[in-house]
């Protein structure tokens, strides 16, 4: 009776041994194939990135229907890139304000929002999420504009509008390539 409960006994603790061993070994070389194609896949799962060009020199302008006229840039990753944004709406800065935040890539955009709209005092730039931030405007009132510079590493950026309530729809991607 003793062998037979060893039997089973001693097949569970080889199989669950022998799984785990080699989950761990395939873990670090998936983790590792997935990082790759990661990098190198990027920009091709950017819809619509094939039809934009390549310019480091970009115009966006911000609208009173919480809209960005554009949503989709191309950069040259390692060279300077000039953003030049206009609020093109007419509606007070207090109740229809733009800025464009650009994000590092992974950034949880849910989370960041509501740290933006708690951020009125710093013209909804959190300085709990600095580290976030490749780079930003300023907050804008109709007819205003302002230029900022900065460079990308190879990669998808997005930006967004960190005006309360706008980043939902407010917010495009900047591929570094």
């Amino acid at each position: 009776m003793k062998k037979l409960f060893m039997i089973p006994a001693v097949a569970v603790a080889l199989s669950i041994a022998s799984c785990g061993g080699n989950s761990e070994k395939s873990g670090k070389s998936a983790s590792t194939e997935s990082t790759a194609s990661t990098e190198n896949q990027a920009t091709e799962t950017v819809p619509g990135i094939e039809n934009v060009a390549i310019s480091n020199s970009l115009s966006l302008e911000g609208n009173d229907q919480m809209k960005f006229d554009k949503d989709l840039f191309r950069v040259k990753a390692g060279e300077p890139v000039e953003l030049s944004f206009k609020n093109a709406g007419t509606m007070p800065k207090e109740s229809m304000g733009h800025n464009v935040v650009i994000l590092k890539p992974g950034v949880d955009l849910p989370t960041f929002g509501a740290e933006a709209a708690a951020a009125a005092a710093d013209e909804y730039i959190p300085k709990s999420a600095l580290s976030s931030i490749v780079s930003h405007t300023k907050l804008l009132g109709p007819g205003e504009t302002d230029k900022i510079t900065f460079t990308l590493e190879k990669g998808v950026y997005p930006f967004i509008c960190s005006f309360p309530g706008h980043y939902g729809v407010m917010q495009g991607k900047i591929v570094a390539e």
